[in-house]
C-alpha cells in the first residue's frame, strides 16, 4: 500500500518561525529526507511521515510543545491551493467544512477529519495517519488549529468552540493553547478534534460572494474529483462504528444505511472495492490509531477489533505492519 503524501504548504511559515526559535530548519529539514529547495514549491508532494517527524523534531529541538500552534498562526486560507477559492464562497460554515472534508485528499493524504451532527452539536474529529509509527502530536494539533483559524476565518471573531479535544496528555504549559483556541480544552480524550453549536455551521459564510461560487467549483472540478461515492463513505463510517460492538455485518450496515446489501455491493464495487476489503482497511486504520494513542490495552484494543485472542490480533498487527504492536507503540512515543 502507498504511503500518504502530504503537500510542501503543510509546512508554510517553517522556515520563519524556526529561525525565531533559534532552529537550523535546512539542517531539520534535510534530517528527515526533506529538500529545503522544495518549500518554495507548494504544490509538491512528500512523505506524510517525514512531515510528522519534522515537527515532533523541531518542537523537541526549540523546547516548545506549541510548536504546531505557532507554525498555525502563520497559515492563511491560500495555503489550501485552488481548494480555498471553492472554500471562500461556500454560502455557509457547513457547505465549506463539507468541501474541506470532501476534497481533503488534495492537500494531505495522511489528514482525516469527519462531521457529525446530534443534539444541536457538530463534533468535528481529526486524525493524523502517516502510514508509519512516528508520533503525530505537533501534526495533529497543527490541523486542529487549522481548521479552528478555518471556522473563525469564515465566521468572525466573536464564534468559540464549545469544546477543543486532543488524544494526547495536556503539555506541561498549555498558555498557548489556551490563548489559541479560547474554549475549555480536553486531554487524554476519546478523539482529537473540535465541538461547536450545529447553528454556528448554519451561519453565512462572510467571505462569499455569490457570484463568484459557480466559477469557484468550476476551477476545482478542473483540477481534481472528489475522494471516493458517498454511500462508499458512509459505509466506511458504519463499519468504524460497527466493528467495536461485534456487529459488523453487511447486513447491518445496509439496515443503517436504509438499502439492501445488494445495493451496497454495487456501490462499493464502483469503487473498486468490496464489504470485506472496506472491513479489513478500516480494521488496519482503527488498529494504528488505537496502538498509537495508548488509550487501550492491547487487551482492549483485539476485543474492540472483534478479534478471538489478543495474540490472534498481535499476530495480524505484525502481518499488516511488520512489527508487534508493542513495537508500533514504543515508536510513537517519540
Amino acid at each position: 500500500m502507498a504511503k500518504p503524501l502530504a503537500r510542501y504548504a503543510a509546512l508554510t511559515g517553517y522556515i520563519e518561525l524556526s529561525r525565531t526559535l533559534s532552529l537550523d530548519p535546512v539542517q531539520l529539514l534535510r534530517s528527515v529526507g526533506l529538500d529545503p529547495a522544495g518549500l518554495d514549491l507548494q504544490d509538491r508532494w512528500v512523505p506524510a511521515s517525514s512531515v510528522a517527524r519534522l515537527l515532533e523534531l523541531s518542537a523537541a529541538a526549540s523546547g516548545r510543545q506549541d510548536f504546531a500552534l505557532k507554525l498555525a498562526e502563520r497559515r492563511r486560507l491560500s495555503t489550501l491551493g485552488p481548494l480555498s477559492v471553492s472554500i471562500r464562497d461556500e454560502p455557509d460554515a457547513r457547505s465549506a467544512l463539507r468541501m474541506l472534508i470532501r476534497y481533503q485528499h488534495t492537500y494531505n493524504e495522511s489528514l482525516h477529519i469527519r462531521l457529525s451532527e446530534r443534539d444541536g452539536l457538530a463534533t468535528i474529529r481529526i486524525s493524523i495517519d502517516p502510514g508509519d509509527p512516528v508520533p503525530v502530536r505537533q501534526s495533529v494539533e497543527l490541523a486542529v488549529a487549522v481548521t479552528h483559524q478555518l471556522l473563525r476565518h469564515l465566521l468572525g471573531d466573536r464564534w468559540h468552540p464549545v469544546s477543543v479535544s486532543f488524544e494526547h496528555d495536556r503539555p506541561a504549559d498549555d498558555s498557548t493553547h489556551r490563548q489559541v483556541f479560547d474554549a475549555p480544552l480536553h486531554f487524554n480524550s476519546e478523539f482529537s478534534g473540535i465541538i461547536t453549536y450545529t447553528g454556528d455551521l448554519d451561519e453565512p459564510n462572510r467571505l462569499s460572494d455569490p457570484l463568484l461560487r459557480s466559477y469557484a467549483q468550476q476551477l476545482l472540478d478542473t483540477l481534481t474529483t472528489p475522494e471516493e461515492p458517498t454511500l462508499t463513505k458512509r459505509v466506511r463510517e458504519l463499519v468504524e462504528l460497527l466493528l467495536p460492538s461485534g456487529r459488523c455485518s453487511i447486513e447491518q450496515v445496509a439496515r443503517s444505511l436504509g438499502v439492501d446489501r445488494r445495493t451496497v455491493h454495487r456501490h462499493l464495487a464502483k469503487s473498486g472495492e468490496t464489504f470485506t476489503s472496506v472491513v479489513d482497511s478500516t480494521r488496519a486504520e482503527l488498529a494504528k490509531r488505537m496502538v498509537a494513542g495508548r488509550r487501550y490495552s492491547f487487551t482492549e484494543i483485539s476485543e474492540l477489533l472483534a478479534f478471538s485472542t489478543p495474540s490472534s490480533f498481535s499476530r495480524w498487527f505484525h502481518q499488516q505492519f511488520g512489527m508487534s504492536p508493542r513495537e508500533w507503540r514504543k515508536q510513537t512515543e517519540g
